[in-house]
């Protein structure tokens, strides 16, 4: 009997050891928080009135999760320099999602690290999948496969976290730069959980999958969207 219990409290003992090896997540702690996927749209799809209103979305749910409110929240999100400004291909006009979210390294709800820079968030070694992209209480965020579809998250970027080009030179991929509701404009998303229509790399890009089919929040369910955000702690 005693060495039936000395081998199942070794077998236990490894099993845990294993778990703590493979990084497996624990419960959900917002204090180390400096990751999440947005849980809601606060109801205009792609138009958080510019793209501070998005970032003060992602300090608002950041709040409300109990995140330590010294944390300076940046929406992932690109902007684009317009024709107004000067059409000019190089146009400075813009803001690039890499340039503003900090350095990194961060870490979901669950203290799962996603990506240890920015240069490894933009590479095949980051971590962002189904499992680590969650939202801003620890909750898993739906996917292609189940309903509704959840998986496109607003980015208006280019794989490397760079924004597009100007108007009128490449068409418009940020909705405005954030500002519209309508179904006229569209936005670049990235697929959250890896998976598209196709196993090419468009398909399955976190940041840069394909645009919306417009920007009210109408518009961009039909390709699996409900206007959520990646909101990383700069600081």
């Amino acid at each position: 009997m005693n060495k039936s219990i000395t081998l199942m409290g070794a077998l236990t003992a490894a099993a845990l050891a294993g778990c703590a090896t493979t990084g497996t997540p624990g419960a959900p702690d917002p204090k180390q928080m400096t990751f999440f996927v947005t849980s809601v749209n606060p109801g205009k799809g792609a138009n958080f009135g510019g793209i501070d209103g998005a970032d003060a979305h992602c300090a608002a749910l950041a709040k409300a999760a109990g995140a330590p409110p010294e944390r300076q929240w940046r929406a992932y999100l690109s902007t684009q320099a317009n024709a107004t400004a000067g059409a000019q291909l190089n146009n400075p006009a813009f803001v690039n999602a890499r340039d503003r979210i900090g350095t990194g390294p961060w870490q979901n709800a669950r203290g799962v690290v996603v990506a240890t820079s920015v240069e490894d968030l933009h590479s095949p070694r980051n971590n962002l999948t189904k499992a680590t992209a969650i939202d801003e209480r620890g909750n898993m965020v739906n996917g292609r496969t189940e309903k509704p579809n959840r998986h496109d998250i607003l980015t208006g970027s280019r794989p490397d976290g760079t924004a597009f080009p100007p108007a009128p030179f490449f068409p418009d991929m940020t909705c405005g730069n954030w500002t519209k509701d309508t179904p006229d404009g569209a936005a670049m998303t990235g697929h959250h959980d890896r998976v598209g229509p196709l196993d090419a790399a468009w398909a399955v890009s976190w940041n840069s999958a394909h645009p919306s089919r417009g920007c009210g929040i109408d518009n961009l369910r039909p390709t699996g969207g409900e206007g959520l955000l990646y909101c990383f702690a700069a600081r």
